[in-house]
């Protein structure tokens, strides 16, 4: 007796305990344990045909098997002077009109997620310069990260010691499995693929959750660096994008975090962002901690006011040539930050008509994509895209096809891509294929911010 009253007092005593732990997450759903190291699996990949995802329930404990099939592309034939999306024959968790979704402003208010949307993805993409090879390519890239999730739901740029898989050519060195998971999300999500709908839902679904697992909860937000704040901005890209796509209340608690802690960590004098909180800024990490912020602005969630204008300010101090031209620490200028700064001032308000900007965009119609540098490749695409007109489509028809063909498609790597790169070696195939993915991915996954000009008026 005695035996069973102490017993029976032990478990009711643990169960109380686990759901103090649980009340005290930042948001109902995922179950937080930051100070527990997750170990990277040692088990096969993701199977490729027949797939069955399982889905743990974060709120009731249960089990629920979602098969998934495979299917071909979503690209559907664009009708003969078709240039319009259908309306839609489901409600939309953005609940946007459709009929909106080509109302796009001169004065930079655009580049929303509504492209991603059933029934909108494919028209856009070929309506605004893809093809079925390059919509194809996205699915056959997809399909590749889909294979390389581990067990725990993450991605890793390199090929753990403990893998028993075979191992595909040219892993990267870079340890953060925040950023790789992020940036792999990021492209499933960038093709309308979410944890609760599409084939690769539970792909996505088991990813967030290792982020939800990464996290640290500190008093200034969610952690999410693994060391660096390149994993922070990419972490909270794809947690806001996750919520905003869909509106599940378990993501909005960490998105919001994940985004105070990029609030934190800004440098409040200089304005910009680098590797460890309050440090003085660079370009690149600047770079996607913005990305970060507007994600979350498009997902309704808090920003204070004074980061922005910081965040300008910090641009202000790397700009040449009027905004033309952006520096990494400096103003002396880089192809790959110019691109970087282009784009943040298009999504700091610039209009079409600033000098600075049509400049810029000179500048990259110049220089050209790059046969090996994804880095400038992803950010330049953007600046082209929202700018239109000639200039567009002449790097579109470049990117578009050179990124098509490159795809590789024999053996471990097919749907993969890869290219030799100093500033990119790191990252590996896995970083190379999430940025040749989310390049391809252009003409839905933010819709442009500028309204389009007949061809004889734009430059």
């Amino acid at each position: 007796m005695t035996s069973v009253v102490f017993h029976a007092t032990l478990l009711v005593a643990l169960a109380l305990m686990v759901e103090a732990g649980r009340s005290m997450g930042p948001f109902r759903g995922f179950t937080m344990s930051p100070s527990r190291p997750v170990e990277l699996d040692s088990t096969e990949p993701v199977a490729l045909v027949n797939k069955t995802a399982v889905l743990r329930s974060r709120v009731e404990g249960h089990t629920e098997v979602v098969p998934l099939e495979l299917s071909d592309p979503r690209i559907e034939p664009l009708a003969q002077g078709d240039s319009r999306p259908d309306g839609p024959t489901r409600s939309y968790p953005l609940g946007i009109d459709p009929n909106m979704l080509w109302r796009e402003s001169g004065s930079g208010t655009g580049g929303g997620l509504e492209g991603r949307l059933a029934g909108a993805r494919s028209k856009l993409a070929l309506s605004r310069g893809g093809t079925r090879e390059s919509e194809a390519a996205v699915e056959r890239g997809l399909r590749w990260l889909a294979a390389q999730q581990h067990a725990d739901g993450s991605w890793t740029f390199f090929h753990p010691k403990e893998m028993t898989r075979p191992a595909y050519r040219d892993p990267g060195t870079e340890p953060s499995t925040t950023a790789a998971t992020a940036m792999a999300i990021m492209a499933f999500l960038g093709a309308g693929y979410t944890h609760t709908e599409g084939e690769h839902q539970g792909t996505v679904a088991e990813g967030l959750y290792y982020l939800s697992n990464r996290a640290i909860m500190r008093p200034e937000g969610a952690d999410l660096r693994e060391g660096t704040m390149y994993a922070q901005g990419l972490s909270a890209i794809a947690l806001c994008e996750a919520y905003a796509m869909t509106h599940d209340p378990a993501l909005k608690g960490l998105a919001q975090r994940a985004i105070d802690f990029i609030v934190y960590a800004q440098d409040k004098k200089g304005g910009g962002w680098r590797y460890t909180p309050g440090e003085p800024g660079d370009t690149t990490v600047t770079g996607w901690q913005l990305m970060a912020l507007k994600s979350a602005q498009m997902a309704g969630l808090h920003v204070p006011s004074p980061v922005m204008p910081m965040a300008d300010r910090f641009l202000d101090g790397v700009a040449s040539e009027y905004g033309a031209k952006y520096g990494y620490l400096t103003p002396e200028p880089r192809r790959t930050t110019t691109a970087i700064g282009l784009l943040c001032r298009m999504y700091l308000g610039w209009g079409r008509d600033e000098a600075g900007l049509e400049r810029g965009a000179g500048l990259l119609d110049q220089w050209k994509p790059s046969p090996t540098d994804m880095y400038f490749n992803y950010y330049a695409t953007q600046v082209m895209n929202h700018w239109q007109g000639r200039r567009w489509e002449k790097w579109n028809r470049a990117m578009r096809d050179y990124l098509v063909h490159a795809q590789s498609s024999e053996g471990l790597e097919s749907g993969s891509w890869f290219f030799v790169d100093e500033k990119c070696a790191s990252g590996g195939r896995l970083y190379n294929t999430s940025m040749a993915i989310m390049t391809l991915e252009v003409y839905y996954r933010y819709m442009p911010l500028y309204e389009s000009l007949p061809l004889d008026e734009e430059k």
